[in-house]
C-alpha cells in the first residue's frame, strides 16, 4: 500500500492558528504531512529557521503524523526527497489564489506527478497573517487566540524587545 505523504511549505514566522487550521485538517487527509519551513532569501525573517521549526514543533505536539523539517532550495526537490505527492496551499482570498496558481502550475511543469491541493482557510482566520500577528505583537496588541498557545510568550518576547 502507498503511503501519502504531503507536504505543506511556508515561512512560518511564525505560525498561526490559520496555519495550525490548514495543517490539523490536511493532516486527516494524509499518511504523513510534512510542515516545511522554507528559507526565502527575499524575506529577512524575525524568527532564525531553527526557531521556527521550534515554533512549530510545539504547536503541533500530540498531531502524531505530522513532521517539522526545515529545506532550502525548490520544493518540487523536497518533495522528490521525501516521497511526497501533494502540496497543501491555504488559501485566505482570491490574492492568494493567483499567486498560488502560478506557483502550482510550474510545480506540475516540473513534476507531473505532484499535486497542489487548495484548502480555503477557516473564516475565523481568514483575516489572518504572520505579518499582522508580528506587528501587533510590536505594538502590544492583543495576539491572544492568534498563534497558538504554546508559542504566544516567545512571539511577544522576541517582538517586543526589538
Amino acid at each position: 500500500m502507498k503511503v501519502r505523504i504531503f507536504v505543506y511549505p511556508g515561512s512560518f514566522d511564525p505560525i498561526t492558528n490559520g496555519h495550525l487550521d490548514i495543517i490539523k485538517r490536511a493532516s486527516e487527509l494524509c499518511d504523513k504531512l510534512i510542515v516545511a519551513v522554507l528559507v526565502n532569501n527575499s524575506k529577512k525573517p524575525v524568527f532564525s529557521l531553527e526557531e521556527r521549526v521550534e515554533l512549530i514543533e510545539c504547536a503541533v505536539e500530540g498531531i502524531d503524523n505530522v513532521e517539522v523539517e526545515s529545506f532550502t532550495g525548490l520544493l518540487i526537490d523536497f518533495m522528490k526527497k521525501k516521497n511526497a505527492t501533494v502540496i497543501v496551499k491555504g488559501l485566505r482570498a482570491v490574492s492568494d489564489f493567483e499567486y498560488e496558481l502560478q506557483m502550482a502550475l510550474l510545480n506540475k511543469k516540473l513534476d507531473h506527478n505532484v499535486e497542489t491541493l487548495f484548502m480555503m482557510t477557516n473564516i475565523n482566520y481568514s483575516f489572518l497573517s504572520s505579518s499582522s500577528v508580528r506587528e501587533l505583537a510590536k505594538h502590544n496588541g492583543n495576539i491572544d487566540g492568534l498563534v497558538p498557545d504554546c508559542i504566544i510568550d516567545k512571539v511577544l518576547k522576541r517582538l517586543r524587545s526589538n
